[in-house]
């Protein structure tokens, strides 16, 4: 089963690897600059497994830029352990 068939797996996915990027130092601001490169490569290249996902890729698609940014970081935010 794909980490992207389940919306849970998913954000349990994002959210170790968010830890494990803090845990190394990575600072807030950039680990919230990777979640937008990734989120950049999920709209542009991966089909949605499920209905959230389709979701969001519907929103960042119609976002400009700034809002893409502010998503990758309600993201980060969703996903982290603090």
């Amino acid at each position: 089963m794909s980490v992207l068939s389940s919306f849970e797996q998913w954000k349990e996915f994002l959210g170790d690897r968010v830890e494990q990027a803090v845990d190394a130092g990575m600072s807030n601001e950039k680990v919230s600059s990777v979640a937008y490169r990734v989120g950049e490569y999920l709209a542009d290249k991966v089909d949605p497994k499920n209905e959230q996902e389709r979701l969001l890729q519907e929103m960042w698609n119609v976002s400009n830029d700034e809002e893409r940014h502010a998503l990758a970081r309600v993201m980060v935010n969703l996903v982290s352990k603090h």
